[in-house]
């Protein structure tokens, strides 16, 4: 099987009836705004601005009151209580929040986050019990817990009062808890849905110093930890989310936490170019690397450390696991691949299940099978009695759904459309591969399955100014959600080509129209240099380049085109 070649799809043009609601804005910037669903000068307003919706306020959320109440008995009792949370950046950064602005108040509070290897995700009842004996009477989770209905029952044995914080999906019924706040539950008024772990954590804040007037507690210092937790858990960076971001990046610019400097520092980053993409490609790597190999305990006290000796020795630890986890996604990715395409080349969805993958990193190692291939695929633990499965999917395949008619195979299993996990007994698992290939057969064998790449306008090369520079600007943060900004230019003469990086698997190139030169990089296709034509179509993001005190315009390539080619929708 070959890796796919992507489509291009433009943008369709501009209404006319948008345009004249969108006529203060240049022309370039209309088709952006219009082509992210603003057709309004007051919807356009409000986007650039970042302002958070309306209905906002954290006593909205069903619970905040209760949880509120009981946190401020905690204060005034001097009671010990504890953050549990996830291993994950976005559980870090939520039970680093948690932590500190509770320790700023005097509070006697743990952070406690379960070892994946050993504990497993969420709550768990040995776990409840260690902090019961440690005389914990509360336990607020962040980012897990929405589905505990046993450890939720368990802790109330136990004499604990449970807050469950989570922006996962829940059940039509929630656990039995003193308070849950999550967006998503039945009936829930906040109108954002969409908030991430460390967004709720945040909210929680928020309304406690609401509760507290007079006291130093400050939520806004705590947004850049909003900012990490938010963009490295692909939350989708509209509405709230990116009102937030925006607020964070600022302060991750200007950074006051000692681990978060230690950590920009150990990624090659200078904190004032700080962007969501250095965020989602380098910081957020590192700090969910430590609980994909080991514990996420040095994540998390990375984060709350105000020791500068401590935080280099932390951050540091960090990227030294995450280059380990870059070397052992690669080394299960293509074991993965060749088990999935040995025996069937041309297969629909990809499996593949090996005693030795570490269960830390299966998921990414799928991630890049769909991203190669353009399949669903399932990349697996096996262990001596059960097989714990990560899977990535296509717009095509509803990856939960399909997990869903396994059910009655299944141990556990949850997720949503693009990405989900499970856990199967090793006597079903050939059954269930069987049945998920079958479904699989059935809903993609008649498809012509490539990925497609958007572009937001076609646009002549010389027709780039620095001033677009400037709107797009206005449209940070761009991530998942709000996808950066794409053009298309057609029949470019390639003046110079040469690969770069360690392995020669980038390009560097000098492309003109004639009229105007711009230099260009283009991650991972360095497979092009053998083969590449003197004429190509380029579908690309046009960016300032700042290197060794130098700055240049150029083109970030993400598809390449010989000129001519169709390849379009």
């Amino acid at each position: 099987m070959q890796q796919m070649k992507k489509r291009w799809q433009i943008s369709v043009p501009i209404t006319p009836e948008a345009a004249r609601a969108l006529q203060e804005y240049p022309p370039i910037l209309r088709q952006i705004l219009f082509n992210r669903g603003y057709s309004t000068h007051e919807q356009a307003r409000m986007y650039m601005l970042a302002e958070s919706p309306p209905g906002t306020d954290p006593f909205n959320l069903t619970g905040m009151s209760e949880a509120v109440q009981r946190i401020l008995y905690a204060l005034e009792h001097k009671e010990p209580f504890a953050i549990y949370g996830d291993y994950d950046a976005d559980g870090v950064t939520a039970t680093a929040l948690l932590v500190e602005s509770f320790r700023s108040l005097g509070a006697d509070v743990t952070g406690y986050i379960p070892n994946r290897f050993e504990e497993g995700y969420g709550l768990n009842k040995e776990a409840l019990e260690s902090l019961s004996e440690r005389g914990m009477r509360l336990v607020i989770t962040v980012d897990c817990g929405i589905r505990s209905f046993e450890e939720a029952d368990h802790a109330r044995t136990l004499g604990m009062d449970l807050i469950i914080s989570d922006h996962h999906q829940p059940l039509s019924q929630v656990p039995s808890a003193l308070a849950v706040i999550n967006p998503k539950q039945t009936l829930d008024p906040y109108p954002e849905k969409d908030l991430a772990g460390v967004g709720l954590a945040y909210k929680l804040v928020s309304a406690l110093s609401q509760a507290m007037p007079g006291t130093s507690l400050d939520p806004k210092s705590y947004l850049d930890l909003v900012a990490l937790g938010t963009v490295a858990d692909l939350a989708p960076l509209v509405g709230e989310n990116r009102a937030l971001v925006r607020q964070g990046l600022l302060r991750l610019r200007r950074p006051v936490r000692q681990g978060i400097l230690s950590l920009i520092g150990v990624a090659g980053l200078q904190p004032q170019q700080i962007n969501a993409g250095h965020i989602g490609f380098m910081l957020g790597p590192r700090l969910n690397a430590a609980g994909r190999l080991d514990s996420a305990l040095d994540a998390l006290n990375l984060l709350i450390t105000s020791e500068p000796a401590t935080a280099a020795r932390l951050a540091q630890q960090l990227d030294n696991q995450n280059r380990e986890r870059q070397q052992v996604t690669r080394q299960i990715q293509e074991q993965a691949q060749a088990m999935a395409l040995a025996e069937e080349p041309d297969a629909l969805l990809l499996f593949a299940a090996h005693p030795d993958f570490n269960p830390g990193v299966v998921g990414l190692a799928a991630s890049r099978l769909t991203e190669m291939f353009y399949r669903p695929a399932i990349v697996a633990h096996l262990g001596d009695h059960f097989t714990r499965g990560s899977c990535r999917s296509i717009a095509e395949f509803h990856i939960t759904e399909a997990l869903d008619q396994c059910s009655d195979l299944l141990e556990h299993h949850g997720g949503h459309a693009a990405a989900a996990g499970f856990t199967v007994s090793n006597n079903n698992l050939p059954l269930l591969v069987e049945r998920l290939k079958s479904i699989a057969a059935s809903q993609l064998a008649n498809l012509d399955l490539r990925p497609t790449q958007i572009a937001d306008l076609e646009i002549p090369l010389s027709d780039l100014k620095p001033e677009i520079l400037e709107y797009l600007e206005w449209l940070q943060p761009t991530g998942y959600g709000n996808p950066s900004v794409y053009f298309v230019s057609r029949d470019l003469r390639v003046k110079s080509c040469r690969q770069v990086g360690r392995e020669g698997n980038h390009l560097k190139l000098t492309v003109s129209d004639e009229r105007i030169t711009y230099d260009a990089i283009a991650f991972n296709k360095g497979d092009w240099y053998e083969n590449m034509p003197s004429r190509i179509d380029l579908l690309y993001a046009f960016e300032l380049n700042e290197y060794n005190g130098r700055a240049a315009l150029q083109l970030n390539v993400r598809d390449i085109q010989a000129a001519g080619e169709t390849g379009m929708l």
